[in-house]
């Protein structure tokens, strides 16, 4: 993971989106680059993102949630998604999902207290016959069971 820039600025923010500008569809392309820069979309953003392609502001917000990938706040250090579609939920990842979050001590979506791991649910990371699947900072693995989520958590500092 990149270092994240605590405090957005106007004039970086600016730089960010008109380096993408020439893009066909620039849109995602611009929401990408601002989070891998700052970790999440900062809220700032969204009025210069919408004058520099003659959108609304309410179509870039749209956009933003409707893909569950982009943030409104930063993540932990580590992000951690459970697979939730049906094929992985047959394969349990139903308890090992509540046992990742209550290890966490958090809710989904919610990040640990020390900044450390943010956990989210996913339909479906393309793994169905290696089930239940998790995906861990962008990397994909299969039949992840209890006692690999508790290595793995434990690993990211949790």
């Amino acid at each position: 993971m990149q270092p994240r820039t605590p405090a957005p600025s106007e004039t970086d923010m600016r730089n960010i989106i008109s380096e993408h500008l020439q893009l066909e569809g620039a849109l995602l392309p611009i929401l990408y680059a601002l989070q891998e820069v700052y970790g999440h979309i900062p809220e700032a953003a969204t009025p210069l993102i919408a004058d520099a392609l003659n959108i609304s502001r309410a179509e870039v917000h749209g956009v933003i949630s409707f893909y569950h990938d982009f943030r409104e706040v930063p993540a932990g250090r580590h992000v951690v998604k459970i697979c939730r579609a049906e094929a992985c939920q047959a394969m349990g990842a139903t308890p090992l999902a509540e046992a990742a979050l209550a290890r966490l001590g958090v809710e989904w979506h919610g990040t640990t207290r020390n900044g450390a791991v943010t956990i989210e649910p996913v339909y479906c990371l393309g793994l169905c016959a290696c089930g239940p699947a998790a995906m861990v900072d962008g990397k994909v693995l299969g039949r992840v069971d209890e006692t690999r989520m508790e290595k793995l958590l434990a690993e990211a500092g949790a």
